[in-house]
């Protein structure tokens, strides 16, 4: 769905009769109530409820175009967000043909290019909220699922306290497995995966680039609790609620709250990805 690598995670089918899909895992799953277009104005409200919506075939083609465009996304943010809305980065377009899966993740780069001699961001480590437009369904497969994060840290506190310790207690680099990528700073971008912001929203991070920072003495800690961190994220994958995303919907996501994925399909698939900040933002 984004820029997350694909790995071995089981993978979802849905049942041969339409049946329905594995119960959620207690809490953790989140079903984006869909809004059609003119419900618009209730999205801002069952987004703060929900985490996530979906706006059914967003765009009517009244304006010219078949609701699948660059244009409409970048509406679809502003009629959402309103006032609120900050900083848009660039757009990204994103094709696979008999895709493996994409595990639960919250969008996250740091990417910075010079334009003209003018220092320009691509991506910010802070983006809050993600619209994902499905452009093209695929013929089978790929569908979303997401996870509200909040409940799962909570939950952790008697599943896992020590992970939980982990993710609220200790700084990573978040980016460091990636280093020497052109663009990523050469600086680490130095956080913990739960944090707070001055607003008071609470920013819930996952992403595959974390590492332990350089020649920290807790480094071989750290990175044996990524794994865990890893592990016990994948685990959920199988029995989160599915849903399918058809030419012209939109995914609206809290990225501070929720982690989303999707999974593998057969065909080719292909979705238009805008990430925002709004004035809630770090």
């Amino acid at each position: 769905m984004t820029d997350q690598l694909p790995g071995a995670a089981p993978e979802y089918v849905p049942a041969p009769d339409g049946g329905p899909a594995p119960a959620p895992a207690p809490g953790h799953g989140i079903e984006p109530p869909r809004i059609a277009g003119e419900e618009l104005t209730e999205a801002p409200a069952l987004l703060a409820e929900h985490g996530a919506v979906v706006l059914s075939a967003y765009g009517d083609g009244t304006d010219g175009t078949d609701g699948t465009d660059g244009d409409t996304l970048t509406v679809a943010a502003a009629r959402v967000l309103g006032a609120r809305l900050r900083e848009l980065y660039p757009q990204r377009l994103r094709t696979s043909r008999d895709g493996g899966p994409v595990h639960l993740h919250a969008d996250s780069f740091d990417v910075r290019v010079d334009i003209g001699g003018v220092p320009s961001r691509r991506r910010h480590p802070d983006e809050d909220y993600v619209f994902v437009q499905c452009v093209r369904p695929a013929p089978a497969g790929g569908h979303s699922f997401v996870l509200d994060a909040g409940r799962f840290v909570d939950g952790l506190a008697t599943a896992d306290p020590e992970l939980r310790s982990f993710l609220t207690g200790f700084d990573v680099d978040l980016y460091g497995a990636w280093a020497g990528l052109r663009g990523l700073p050469a600086a680490p971008s130095v956080g913990r995966h739960v944090e707070w912001t001055r607003t008071g929203r609470r920013v819930f991070r996952r992403t595959d680039g974390a590492a332990p920072l350089h020649r920290d003495p807790d480094g071989a800690y750290v990175a044996a609790m990524l794994e865990r961190f890893t592990r016990a994220v994948h685990a959920l994958e199988p029995a989160l609620p599915r849903f399918r995303l058809d030419s012209g919907d939109v995914l609206v996501l809290d990225n501070y709250r929720c982690w989303h994925g999707r999974d593998g399909h057969s065909g080719e698939r292909s979705v238009r990805i805008l990430t925002v900040r709004s004035s809630e933002a770090r």
